[in-house]
C-alpha cells in the first residue's frame, strides 16, 4: 500500500481523516470528521491513531502529509496521502468547520 494517494473528494465518508497541521491552521478550518495530530508532536501520540483501517493523512498542501503517510507505511500504519490538502478540500466545496469566530478558512 505504500505511495497510495486520494484526492479530497475521494476521502471515503467514515474514513480515519488525520489533520497533521499545527494548532493555529486547526482552528482556523479543518475537516469536520477530522482528528486533530499535529506532524510535529505525531510521534507523541501514536497512541491516539486508530488501530484498524486505513488512515487517510491531510495537511495544507500535501507536503507534511506525503511525509507522515510515507512514515506511518514504514512502520506498520495502513496510511494514503490525501493530495491538494486542506487548499483543495477548500477550494472543491467540502464541509468545513473552525474552532473561533466566522468562517472557517485555510491557513
Amino acid at each position: 500500500m505504500q505511495n497510495q494517494v486520494v484526492t479530497p473528494a475521494e476521502v471515503p465518508e467514515g474514513a480515519h481523516l488525520i489533520d497533521v497541521r499545527e494548532q493555529n491552521e486547526w482552528d482556523a478550518g479543518h475537516a469536520p470528521t477530522a482528528t486533530h495530530l499535529a506532524a510535529s508532536g505525531l510521534l507523541e501520540k501514536l497512541d491516539e491513531l486508530p488501530e484498524e483501517g486505513d488512515l487517510y493523512i491531510v495537511c495544507r498542501s500535501g507536503g507534511r502529509s506525503a511525509q507522515v503517510t510515507q512514515w506511518l507505511n514504514g512502520n506498520g500504519y495502513d496510511a494514503i496521502n490525501v493530495v491538494g490538502g486542506m487548499d483543495l478540500w477548500f477550494e472543491s466545496g467540502l464541509p468545513m468547520v473552525s474552532e473561533g469566530e466566522g468562517e472557517p478558512y485555510v491557513l
